[in-house]
């Protein structure tokens, strides 16, 4: 039979540095990095959700003008459609 040991080496080396991995992976260090990453993703949320509300309290204000400014409209259309009609008595 015919052995390839690159394959071998290959299957080898990837054990090797797979169980490598998971223990760097678990290691105390890396779950301090783990632990301040999701800190600053927290504080970047709040940061975020801030910024969120803040524009959403700016559209519903700008949403109300809107209307108060259609309804003005709306309202002088009315007298001018109504000052151009005759009264019939």
């Amino acid at each position: 039979m015919f052995c390839n040991w690159k394959k071998i080496a290959l299957f080898a080396g990837g054990a090797l540095f797979g169980s490598a991995g998971v223990k760097l992976l678990t290691s105390r260090d890396a779950k301090k990095v783990y632990t301040q990453s999701t800190a600053a993703v927290l504080r970047m949320k709040d940061c975020v959700m801030e910024n969120v509300s803040k524009v959403q309290e700016n559209c519903g204000d700008i949403l109300e003008d809107a209307k108060g400014i259609n309804e003005d409209r709306a309202s002088a259309a009315e007298q001018v459609e109504d000052a151009g009609e005759p009264s019939v008595e």
